[in-house]
């Protein structure tokens, strides 16, 4: 058997993938998947059953997770403060990941893979691939909580401070926030970890970067100009993606005014609110509100004579002829919208959202708005804000492009993990 040479490297590997029960995974992580496979890689999938079909069409070979671990449903929304929601989503991972253990390796041992790529979200397939001996990667659709010199302790929203103020106020918070998260995160994970055969760690941020290579869609300047995670952490850009469609709809062709996006999350959250009142805010303005409820349509919107509201609709289309983007700070819609130059006007509700529209606000390619005081009347004055901020979007999409994309992200699979993989093959089949 003939050694690979590292030119022919994209022609040979076998790819297991594996998301989180969730389109705003599934989609970037599809972006990526696709890139490999143009790149003459064979792409397994395993991902959640309403992503199924997507991916057997983009001709990946694709299963469905096990349904429990979908089953498992992030109720973080419910709670009332930052520590509750930290606890129940910690919770939901660490049940979905008792579940990923068994099927992940179950995926490996019948995919017999040359390479991994596994979602950031998923604690018990990443201890798998952590114990095991298979070249692998990690990525991650959002910005990872990692840890970085002159950036605020992540999950507060907490703008950089320079200086002496900034250092003060940062080592003051930081042991508190990384305590929560310390405290939240090393019994369940060191437990996860001892399941699958994975050594243990001793830090919230070790948990998180025990990754060869972790791929982060997002890139600078949206991120903070002094973030440094490390080599083994890499911005690649938005890496976005969205189903196809055969024609654009003919509510959309419609409309003859421009357009304000309105988005929400993919995963239940109790952000219909934003809609309801998108609608009210923008009524008497000349523009029409084009709103996606993808966790499902409520039963009481009243639509306002300029507004369409709808469970799902690709946002490319939309984006083309919109002059705003109001988003819930899911990285997906609000990337999607600034790397094609459309402000945005941020309305955070949880999750990793408030650092997302701090993001945002320092960039100054938008507006945010704490969903705690959104009314119609702040919202009305934030959004015609962000319509003035168009030339910093334009920035950021600037910034995002120079990432390099899943181009890059593909380059750096191939080079150090894939790499790797058949030093790996080559080595056990006694050819070197």
């Amino acid at each position: 058997m003939l050694i690979p040479h590292p030119e022919d490297v994209e022609t040979m590997a076998r790819i297991l993938a594996y998301t989180s029960p969730a389109l705003g995974h599934l989609f970037p992580f599809s972006a990526m998947l696709t890139e490999l496979a143009a790149r003459g890689h064979e792409i397994h999938l395993r991902t959640l059953s309403t992503g199924v079909d997507m991916g057997r069409q983009l001709g990946f070979t694709t299963d469905i997770i096990d349904p429990r671990i979908e089953a498992t449903v992030n109720d973080d929304w419910k709670a009332s403060n930052l520590r509750g929601a930290l606890k129940r989503a910690v919770d939901v991972f660490r049940r979905r990941a008792a579940y990923e253990v068994a099927d992940f390796a179950d995926a490996v041992a019948r995919t017999r893979p040359d390479a991994l790529l596994v979602d950031i979200n998923c604690w018990g397939a990443l201890s798998i691939a952590d114990a095991g001996e298979t070249p692998w990667a990690c990525f991650s659709p959002y910005t990872p909580p990692l840890q970085s010199r002159g950036v605020p302790p992540f999950g507060l929203g907490l703008a950089p401070l320079p200086g002496m103020l900034g250092r003060v106020r940062d080592a003051a918070l930081r042991p508190i926030v990384m305590g929560m998260m310390e405290r939240a995160v090393l019994p369940a994970g060191n437990k996860i970890r001892a399941s699958a055969g994975a050594p243990p760690v001793t830090s919230a941020d070790d948990f998180m970067r025990r990754a060869p290579l972790m791929l982060v869609a997002s890139g600078k300047p949206f991120e903070y100009p002094q973030t440094d995670w490390g080599d083994a952490v890499q911005m690649i850009g938005p890496c976005m993606f969205e189903p196809a469609l055969d024609a654009v709809p003919q509510w959309l062709e419609a409309i003859d005014r421009p357009i304000v996006l309105v988005t929400t999350s993919s995963q239940q959250q109790a952000d219909e609110k934003l809609v309801k009142t998108a609608m009210t805010a923008l009524a008497d303005l000349p523009v029409h509100v084009v709103a996606t409820l993808p966790a499902g349509l409520p039963s009481d919107i009243t639509l306002t004579p300029n507004a369409t509201v709808v469970q799902f609709v690709p946002h490319g289309p939309v984006l083309d002829r919109a002059v705003c983007a109001i988003t819930h700070g899911g990285m997906g819609g609000t990337q999607k919208a600034l790397a094609r130059g459309v402000p945005v006007c941020v309305v955070p509700f949880g999750r990793d959202q408030f650092e997302v529209a701090r993001r945002v606000d320092v960039a100054r390619c938008g507006t945010r708005l704490p969903a705690k005081k959104l009314t119609a009347k702040r919202l009305s004055t934030k959004v015609q804000q962000a319509m003035t901020m168009t030339a910093g979007a334009r920035v950021v999409a600037a910034g995002f492009a120079a990432t390099g994309g899943v181009a890059r992200g593909a380059d750096l699979f191939e080079q150090r993990v894939l790499g790797s993989a058949l030093s790996f093959s080559s080595s056990a089949s006694g050819n070197i």
